[in-house]
């Protein structure tokens, strides 16, 4: 049985990757991978998703910026159904909003409403966040994570999407934030390393390598 893949963020540096047997792009197509694979988080690479050094370069840094979202876990409560939400690890992909905006109102305030759609339409739509910064909790019972193989997919000028608990090594959580899925930056500029915070948006991150 191979061993759980595991993803090491090298100082100032790429992902280390180690036994991941499932890495695709965002058309579904796989990509080769090895035992040990570097992947390219600065943004700078001319062979996306690997690295070719290029942060060596760029002054790449892969601190947390002290400006960055607070990382604080918002709870929004119906009668059956309680949404959690933690805004510093979204990337606004907008699987949310998108979906099922009689719950989750893009520019409004509150965004959420718990009410606005039936339990099971919630539910499916929160499990397709991609970063966990969605969760809910189901008559006083907190969901759990569904049961995946470990995958990298790396999305459309986007973060690499991990689920299926590939584990991340020597970083910190935000609160509430799942360990089996979750999206690491990949274009250099996230707040909030190694955690995509979705500045690919504002920053106009291409990727034309695939």
């Amino acid at each position: 049985m191979r061993e759980r893949p595991t993803i090491e963020p090298k100082q100032n540096g790429p992902y280390l990757v180690r036994n991941l047997e499932d890495f695709k792009d965002w058309r579904g197509d796989r990509i080769e991978t090895k035992p040990a694979m570097a992947l390219c988080r600065c943004g700078g690479s001319a062979t996306k998703p690997f690295c070719d050094g290029a942060h060596q370069k760029n002054g790449f840094s892969g601190a947390k910026r002290a400006d960055r979202s607070v990382d604080r876990r918002e709870n929004y409560q119906a009668k059956k159904i309680t949404i959690h939400d933690n805004r510093s690890i979204c990337v606004h992909a907008g699987h949310c909003t998108d979906g099922l905006a009689s719950v989750f109102k893009y520019k409004r305030e509150p965004w959420i409403d718990p009410a606005g759609a039936a339990v099971e339409a919630i539910i499916e739509t929160i499990r397709r966040c991609p970063s966990g910064a969605l969760s809910y909790t189901l008559d006083g019972v907190e969901g759990g994570d569904p049961a995946r193989a470990p995958s990298i997919t790396v999305t459309k000028d986007g973060p690499y999407a991990v689920v299926g608990g590939a584990q991340l090594l020597e970083q910190s959580w935000a609160q509430g934030a799942s360990r089996e899925h979750y999206s690491l930056c990949r274009c250099g500029a996230s707040k909030n390393k190694p955690f995509c915070d979705g500045t690919h948006w504002s920053v106009g991150f291409k990727d034309e390598s695939r």
